[in-house]
Parts: structure tokens; sequence; C-alpha cells
């Protein structure tokens, strides 16, 4: 048997709901056979279907290792445009109803990309720029540098409660809410893996890159797939953030190079920590707090400045001398307003000082966790 049979399995091994593994073959084929609904996150770097016509050389008439493989060559748009149908259908039938897809791409497919994601019913969400703070320079000297790549964001449906993880964004930012456009070095040096001096694939994306999608994008466990893995970025940052991970690749070099590098990947202890934001916390009603009798019946309460207040009733719900109801609709209604978060509005009165009935509320999430 082969060194790279032996590194990567025949997909007909495995179970149909294996993951982290690398499955050998076409891409919508192989989705094929995973079950429906079975995948949280996609990361897509398909082929950008460059045309390039002629080598491309610098001033010194050196020549550029840019992409002319096979793989990125279609006879025409149309052609394309079937390949792209054809595996974004078959992305939406393995995807969960929550899930989300990353497409990344250049000018050269992108738009025909986001176009064809919106004809199958997915939800764009965002387009994010990464801009290359280290873009290779335009040698002819006739266009613009090419200095970005585009990234679409795109949920399954409209309506998805879809996985954003608002507090990591943030936290590796600095305390700053992320912005959509990334700066972020091509992938050289180190980072770079090569075969007999030269780059061992042509369009390896930067483990920074895809560090943010997955942090943005997906949760400690969930299972990411690439259909288009190449040397396997994406499954060496899964395994690195405690995702699961399910790779396809047809070339069986790539492959052969991804396994490689996969196995080499550790796993720090705390990289599967998630910082939870208030979706993910569990709802808890204000009758929890007059059951639990950190609120009492009769009690009264007080907005912050004590200019309303309201009467806590047994049910849970609270009185005015005008009307009854919830306490974010007696908040709104006392002062007037179209709506109201009652958790932050009404206060009680503890020790001769007034403490926002949100307090109380995460004292009951903490003994529920």
């Amino acid at each position: 048997m082969s060194t790279v049979a032996v590194m990567v399995r025949a997909m007909g091994d495995f179970p149909d709901n294996a993951v982290d593994q690398l499955h050998l073959g076409d891409c919508v084929e192989v989705m094929g056979r995973l079950p429906a609904g079975s995948v949280d996150m996609v990361f897509a770097d398909p082929p950008y279907n460059l045309q390039l016509s002629g080598d491309l050389r610098r001033p010194d008439n050196s020549a550029v290792d840019g992409v002319d493989d096979e793989w990125d060559k279609f006879q025409d748009f149309a052609a394309y445009d079937r390949f792209t149908t054809d595996w974004l259908t078959a992305v939406r039938r393995v995807l969960k109803e929550d899930g989300t897809v990353w497409v990344i791409g250049s000018y050269h497919n992108v738009f025909r990309v986001g176009a064809k994601l919106q004809d199958l019913g997915f939800w764009i969400l965002n387009d994010v720029i990464w801009r290359k703070t280290n873009p290779m320079p335009n040698f002819r000297g006739r266009r613009f540098t090419n200095a970005h790549e585009t990234m679409i964001w795109a949920s399954r449906r409209q309506d998805a409660r879809y996985t954003f993880n608002y507090e990591s964004m943030k936290a590796l930012n600095d305390g700053l809410q992320m912005r959509s456009d990334w700066s972020l070095p091509i992938c050289t040096g180190g980072e770079r893996l090569k075969r007999d001096g030269r780059k061992a694939h042509p369009t390896q994306k930067p483990e920074a890159l895809l560090h943010r999608v997955l942090m943005a994008g997906s949760r400690p466990g969930d299972v990411v797939l690439d259909p288009f893995f190449g040397t396997g970025t994406t499954g060496a940052v899964a395994k690195r953030l405690g995702r699961r991970w399910i790779g396809i690749e047809r070339d069986p070099d790539y492959a052969a190079i991804a396994r490689e590098r996969i196995d080499q990947v550790t796993v720090a202890e705390g990289a599967a920590v998630h910082i939870a934001t208030r979706r993910d916390e569990p709802r808890v009603p204000f009758g929890s707090l007059v059951e639990r009798g950190l609120v009492r019946p009769g009690e009264i309460l007080f907005d912050q400045q004590r200019r309303w207040s309201a009467k806590v009733r047994a049910d849970g719900s609270v009185i005015t001398a005008d009307s009854k109801g919830s306490i974010h609709q007696i908040g709104a209604s006392v002062q007037g307003a179209p709506a109201c978060n009652g958790w932050t509005f009404w206060h009680v009165e503890r020790q001769k000082r007034l403490v926002a009935i949100d307090v109380l509320r995460q004292k009951v999430r903490a003994e529920m966790a």
C-alpha cells in the first residue's frame, strides 16, 4: 500500500458520521455520503478560476510561482457556475439549520459565488475583507495591487439562530468591536509548507485567518467541514481550538501533507474555552425569583431614581394603580415608552440601597450552572 493510502483512508472505510478525518475524493460525492444536517460550520476555499494566460514574471524576468494548476481551470463562466451550484447545494444539505458557511474568494469568482449563495436560499450576514499586510506586488504595473480577498459569511436561512461569538471577537480586538476588515499577513516564512523547495500548495491560507473565522462562527466541539481541504489549514486550526473537523481533498499529495501536518498539532490546555454570551445563558422568568423567595409577593419595585414603582404579585406579574403585566410591559407603560428591559429598569431595596433585579437573576443562573 502506498504512503498516501496509509495516511488517508478511503471514504468507504468510514461510518457516515466520521469526524476528525480527511476524506479523499470529490467534495460533492463525499458530502453526499455525510448525514444531512450534521455540520455546524463550513469554511470553503474553492478554486478561484483565475483565468490566467501566459507566465507571470517579475521585473528581473524571474518567474512568479503562481496558480497554474489544472484544478483552477474551467472552460467558461457557465462551467464554473455549475461547479459552484453543485458544491453549494451539497453544503446546504449537510449544514445544520442554524449552521453557517464561509466562502473566500477574489474578484475573479467571489461575486459569482455570492449570487449562487443567494439563489440557493442562503442569507448573507457579512462580507469580510481580508486586507493582506504583505501582498504580492503588481509586477506589470497595469492595475492596482491586489491587496485583499473577500470572505462571504452566510447562514442557511434568514431567521437562523446562528453562532456568532461576539465577546470572543471583542477579546481578540482588545475589547473593541471586531470590524469586517481584517488586516493579516499572507502565509509566508516557516508557516508556508514546502516540498522540494517549492510551495506545497499555491493558495495556502494563513492560520491566523482561520483562527479568527473559527473563533467567530463556531464553538468547542462543533463540527467544521472544509470541502477544499488542500494542505489542511482548517483542520490544523480546528484541532488546536477544540473543534471537530471534516476535510475533503481530491489530490492525494495535498491530502498526505495535510494529514502529516495535523498529526503534529498539539492541543493546549484551555484551548476549547468558550466565552459565553447573553444569548447562551438559560432563560430565567421573573416568576422564578418570586418562587425562590428572592423577591417577595407584595414587595415594591422601583426604578433607579425612585420615580416609578410597581407591586410584585405571587404569579410573577407586577401591578401599578393603572395596569398589570410583566416587568417589561409595566416598565414601558410607566415611562410611556414602546419597550423596556424590565431586568435592568426595576430594582428592589436591600439593606437600604437599590439592587437591580437582574443581579438576582444572575444568582439563579449561577445555581443552574
